[in-house]
């Protein structure tokens, strides 16, 4: 099958969504399909490098998300490209200026279109203007209207189905959790980071991995730090990742007289993660905007417990103590992290963590989402007949 996926933020961008794409497209060509990325150039790219099977058209940056980047111009361009590698369907992962060309090149080409929700845009009203310009009425009308001319959508949790069926979306949805690569997850595990960034080899360490930006609630992590020292005087707390709110985050270590203990480890390359968090005791993460979890399931298939806001989409990873606890206040996130502390780094059982792995891999994933095409595609061409026979 001949796939394109079209989308604003792809790797070298670090964010869920960018990984969770780069996932899927080398999943689905491991299982011998051609996909085709249509995506925005970026500045960290040097001119001339050669991306097979990639294709970048002209970008700025997004407002309010400086990081992020949007496409002015390829509409056409890409129509021609979509003709020459003769695409079966079209897979959009972003409702702005690549959503739309996506959905102009299916309607150009006659193919079906399906896209993925990965962003609640709800939790994310504050960016504009405060939240003062949007309201969730808006955001419900914008996404009503995208998925309108659609031939099916995913999503990636029980939590963004519902979030659909709420907003009164009535095109097939197929809930379809982001995979992730085990292999590349477990790679290079010759690295020790833990000497890198000087940390005791017998320290408890506790993690943190994302954008960090408000939403993911990392504030509330340096918070309780007073009260672990307390228990744990040589614990560290490790902050992978960067973005908008690094800055004020120092300031509240400063101000907390934490330098000692919090340790800002900056980018991660996706390639790398995996090393941190096999080094770490425990991955916690605050953020209560979650659509798919997915540094929950690298965690897991890294071989890391995890300590996570309570959401829809928790129930489906820790359904066993083995794999992690959820928690919705600060104080029940302080309590599960020293009871797993306590308990020294207990291995999560092998049998438990291979089925785990198996339901999390990023091969089911390229299978369930393949099979979601097939379905799309049969419905698409069962209309056209019908159309051509009335």
């Amino acid at each position: 099958m001949n796939i394109g996926l079209f989308t604003d933020t792809y790797y070298p961008q670090i964010s869920g969504v960018a990984t969770s794409i780069k996932t899927l497209k080398d999943a689905l060509e491991k299982q011998g399909h051609n996909v085709f990325i249509f995506t925005t150039t970026d500045p960290h790219i040097k001119r001339g490098t050669v991306e097979p099977n990639i294709f970048r058209f002209s970008s700025i940056p997004f407002v309010s998300f400086t990081d992020r980047r949007i496409a002015f111009r390829g509409l056409f361009e890409a129509t021609k490209v979509a003709k020459e590698v003769k695409l079966d369907i079209v897979h959009t992962q972003t409702e702005f200026a690549l959503g739309t060309i996506g959905k102009y090149v299916a309607h150009q080409l006659e193919i079906p279109a399906i896209h993925t929700y990965h962003t609640m845009y709800e939790d994310y009203l504050h960016y504009v203007l405060n939240g003062h310009l949007l309201r969730p009425y808006h955001v419900k009308q914008f996404t009503k209207g995208y998925l309108k001319s659609m031939d099916g959508v995913i999503a990636p949790s029980k939590r963004v189905e519902a979030l659909l069926t709420r907003y009164g979306v009535k095109i097939p949805i197929r809930v379809i959790p982001t995979g992730v690569d085990i292999e590349a997850m477990n790679g290079d595990i010759q690295r020790d980071v833990r000497k890198e960034l000087g940390i005791d080899k017998n320290a408890p360490v506790i993690l943190t991995l994302s954008r960090i930006a408000a939403e993911k609630k990392i504030d509330h992590i340096i918070n309780i730090m007073p009260d672990l020292i307390e228990q744990f005087p040589d614990i560290k707390l490790v902050i992978a990742g960067d973005g908008p709110d690094v800055d004020m985050l120092k300031e509240q270590v400063e101000r907390l007289t934490l330098e000692d203990y919090v340790i800002f480890a900056g980018n991660i390359e996706h390639g790398d993660v995996g090393n941190y968090y096999r080094m770490a005791d425990l991955f916690v993460s605050a953020s209560d905007t979650e659509t798919q979890g997915l540094t929950y399931i690298e965690a897991l298939a890294a071989g890391t417990r995890c300590v996570v806001y309570d959401t829809d989409y928790t129930e489906h990873v820790f359904n066993s103590s083995d794999f992690g606890k959820v928690f919705i206040t600060q104080n029940e996130m302080l309590q599960e992290i020293i009871d797993y502390l306590k308990q020294d780094r207990i291995a999560i059982p092998a049998e438990k963590l291979e089925n785990k792995i198996n339901e999390i891999s990023a091969a089911h994933f390229a299978t369930e989402v393949h099979s979601f095409y097939e379905y799309v595609i049969k419905n698409y061409q069962q209309k056209q007949e019908e159309e051509i026979n009335d």
